[in-house]
């Protein structure tokens, strides 16, 4: 019975035991499951490998990676004693051992600050460690975001290797716990700072200050340069004094510049800038360097319609104008004469310190054509050419030395009028001409033709004298009178009205071609090489002398015996001289 007893009360105990175990296990693995999802300080027991052995007061130890301890572009450093932060994910796993995370316990601290951060609108320190689609992964301490390429500089960034593994500070732009999502921003930060940063300067800006600043953007005009937060325009112009056709030539973005500051608006906040101030002007003195007259060796930098650029010296130019290009290629585009960059002999003509010009002559260093031309060939040559060209006022005529002269229309034909003449004429036949008169300023080469034949109506009508009675030939009938020649062919004109005295006989009709007839002259015409007769005129001069030789009506005799008496005479005189 009492050992019954015993055995009851043992079996009482032992139960009772168990049951204060069982109880008191609950409650720790209650209390330990309750810990499940947040983070532990732990002690790290032991290093294992690639695994550190961390002790977070458990029945077990859990392992986690050594990478776990390191930064996204460190090396974990991490020693036996050192206690960290983990994030306890299970209370076991198969193996028996605590399920640890350094980097969620990372992430999960880094979260709320960044949380609290995001809320009061700061400034977080990052490392952009890793390149993704899109743009790059970037650390804040443990919490892993993401940075759009639009993001990480204000303008396009061609290489982020720089930029990569360097803290940094960026701005959170949209977090998301729930998704694990943040993103973040470089370039709010840059752009806030250069604002701040072109106030300041712009507060402090002067015509005159010389800046440092970087060529953002290169156009045909000019270039951009960034002064650090506010960009001024170079132009072309002002970024050196010799020429620069385009800006690419002397610069390239991201290049460092120093720059002054040649003119600024502040109510439009534009800044003009200038490099070439800071040197010195090539300018200054450049009359007493090239003297007019004096010939010089340049550089051909740019070729136009009208003209060549010549540099002699770096940021002095002269303009060859083409009509100073040649003695003999008119009308020719000069690149037809000169090339780019070909070194060429010019002489200065004409300086202008104030407009900053020089006049140069290619032309003036070569044997002036037409002074030799007048050496070999003087006044009254006869020559031999080819017709160049045929124009409106009369004929070019290639000569020697590649030169023209010009046969003018009233040079053509002693009797016929040049634009009738000038049709016996095409380009590219050979003519002879004469040399009648250079004029070497002008380079103009006066040529005749009809001057290689004698001038028949001068040389007669050097012996014809107005007023003097002369025969005449008909040769042509006309409504208005009669055409006829005298002498040796000399042209004349009797009008109807100077075909008789009387007026019924002032008939055209009268006479015919190749009849003889006697007329005063009454008019030698050299410009229109015409002479200008009257039958009429003759008339009434031999009705005078009659009177006068024969007496007059008055003594009793009558008219007509007076001119019978004259005509008798006539006859008589004209039968003795055949």
């Amino acid at each position: 019975m009492a050992k019954s007893a015993v055995a009851r009360v043992a079996t009482h105990e032992v139960a009772a035991a168990k049951e204060s175990f069982a109880a008191l296990l609950e409650e720790t693995l209650g209390s330990a499951q309750g810990l499940e999802g947040s983070v532990l300080s732990g002690t790290v027991v032991a290093i294992d490998g690639e695994f550190a052995l961390v002790d977070v007061g458990l029945k077990s130890e859990g392992r986690v990676a050594l990478r776990e301890f390191g930064g996204p572009a460190g090396k974990a450093e991490i020693k036996i004693g050192d206690v960290v932060e983990v994030y306890l994910e299970r209370m076991e796993d198969k193996n028996g051992e605590a399920m640890l995370s350094r980097e969620k316990a990372k992430r999960e601290e880094a979260w709320t600050a960044l949380e609290k951060q995001f809320k009061d609108n700061q400034r977080v320190t990052g490392v952009i460690f890793g390149r993704v689609k899109g743009g790059f992964t970037v650390d804040l301490s443990g919490a892993v975001a993401f940075l759009p390429g639009s993001q990480v500089d204000i303008r396009p960034v061609r290489d982020v290797g720089p930029l990569m593994g360097t803290p940094q500070p960026f701005q959170i732009l949209k977090m998301d716990r729930a998704r694990g999502n943040i993103v973040v921003s470089r370039r709010a930060v840059l752009e806030e700072s250069r604002a701040e940063a072109r106030s300041e300067l712009v507060a402090n800006l002067k015509e005159g200050q010389v800046l440092q600043g970087v060529v953002k953007n290169i156009t045909d005009y000019g270039a951009f340069v960034d002064l650090g937060g506010v960009d001024g325009l170079l132009h072309v112009t002002d970024i050196a004094w010799r020429r620069i056709n385009h800006p690419s030539e002397a610069l390239h973005i991201g290049q460092n510049v120093n720059v002054q500051v040649v003119r600024f608006n502040p109510e439009t906040q534009r800044i003009s800038l200038g490099m070439k101030q800071l040197e010195a002007d090539p300018w200054e003195g450049v009359a007493a360097k090239y003297p007019v007259g004096a010939k010089l060796k340049g550089r051909v930098t740019n070729i136009t319609d009208y003209g060549a650029f010549v540099e002699l010296e770096p940021g002095i130019e002269g303009l060859v104008h083409v009509s100073e290009m040649s003695w003999t290629k008119k009308n020719v585009h000069p690149g037809k004469i000169v090339s780019t960059s070909q070194e060429v002999e010019v002489m200065v003509l004409d300086v202008d310190p104030t407009k900053r010009r020089i006049s140069l002559g290619l032309k003036q260093c070569m044997d002036n054509p037409w002074s030799s031309f007048v050496e070999k060939h003087p006044a009254g040559t006869e020559l031999e050419g080819e017709i160049k060209n045929i124009t409106e006022f009369g004929l070019f005529v290639g000569l020697p030395g590649e030169i023209d002269g010009m046969v003018h229309l009233s040079d053509l034909d002693w009797d016929r009028a040049g634009e009738e003449a000038v049709q016996d004429y095409k380009k590219g036949q050979m003519v002879k001409v004469k040399l009648l008169d250079v004029d070497i300023e002008k380079e103009r080469i006066s040529l005749g033709i009809k001057q290689l034949k004698k001038d028949t109506f001068a040389e007669s009508a050097g012996t014809l004298k107005k007023g003097e009675v002369v025969t005449c030939t008909v040769t042509a009938v006309t409504d208005g009178g009669l055409e006829v020649t005298v002498g040796d062919g000399v042209p004349g004109f009797i009008k109807k009205a100077d075909l008789s005295r009387e007026r019924t006989e002032q008939r055209p009709d009268r006479f015919a071609v190749g009849e003889k007839v006697d007329a005063k002259i009454a008019q030698v015409d050299a410009k229109t090489r015409k002479l200008t007769l009257s039958i009429k005129a003759r008339e009434v001069e031999e009705d005078k002398q009659a009177m006068a030789e024969f007496g007059s009506s008055d003594s009793g005799a009558s008219l007509g015996d007076i001119l019978g008496a004259a005509l008798n005479k006539a006859k008589k005189k004209k039968g003795d001289d055949e």
